[in-house]
């Protein structure tokens, strides 16, 4: 069955108690009416409240209502918290490197607020040194108490130690942590978009400028060049009637 509430002409009563589109009550109405306001103001007539009687029916946008109430559903799930339970799984004799490497996701998911299960694994013979993954628990305890305790102590589980590991950080609060950060990130990158731009304008204006400067300077000696020339042409006038009159 559809869950969304009927429209228009899908209504099917004589007779609605009518909401107006700022929320004004405008009373209990023919369903012809309703239907004949919803037109002149180019809005849906919707049923809020199909149990009522009369049912309720509202004036508004439908297309932009459940836009809005879209949006609104999606942001409700994404600010939604659901605490997970991550495992991680080490041998009593682990390697130094691997244990590091185990941590370091242990200390991951503790500060995404998530709980981590810890899984010791004895296989053969390592079933009779239940002390072992004891210690190996307590280690990892005491190395990640900053951001995290333990829930549940270690307990024996056939084969396995169990211990639980608590964030001490809320999952909505390393949400918004994690949000935070990814906007920083974010204006951090586009500022030195920015500044990045900014410099290469920089650069052409100074490159502009040089062109200009060096234009100028030849215009300066083309000028110079024609008032040498103009010079020497003077002079060669003066010096012909010195020569014509010497042959004379």
């Amino acid at each position: 069955m559809s869950t969304e509430p009927r429209i228009n002409d899908r209504i099917r009563v004589p007779e609605v108690r009518l909401v107006g589109p700022s929320g004004e009550q405008v009373g209990i109405v023919p369903l012809a009416k309703a239907l004949e306001l919803a037109q002149e103001y180019d809005l849906d007539l919707v049923e809020v409240a199909a149990t009522a009687r009369p049912p309720v029916c509202k004036l508004m946008d439908y297309g932009k209502f459940k836009y809005e109430s879209a949006m609104k559903a999606r942001e409700a799930r994404k600010n939604q918290a659901h605490t997970v339970i991550k495992e991680m799984k080490l041998r009593p004799k682990i390697d130094p490197h691997d244990y590091d490497t185990k941590k370091g996701h242990v200390v991951r998911f503790l500060k995404q607020g998530d709980k981590v299960k810890i899984t010791i694994m004895f296989r053969g013979r390592e079933q009779s040194r239940p002390e072992l993954g004891f210690r190996l628990l307590q280690r990892l305890a005491n190395d990640v108490q900053d951001l995290g305790f333990v829930e549940s102590s270690a307990k024996q589980d056939g084969r396995n130690m169990i211990m639980v590991l608590g964030p001490h950080k809320k999952k909505t609060e390393a949400m918004a942590e994690a949000r935070a950060a990814q906007d920083a990130r974010k204006a951090e990158r586009l500022g030195r978009t920015a500044g990045a731009e900014a410099d290469d304008a920089a650069d052409e204006d100074a490159a502009l400028e040089a062109e200009n400067a060096a234009a100028e300077a030849a215009a300066d000696e083309d000028d110079d060049s024609e008032d040498e020339v103009e010079a020497g042409d003077t002079a060669a006038e003066a010096d012909k009637p010195a020569e014509v009159a010497q042959d004379a």
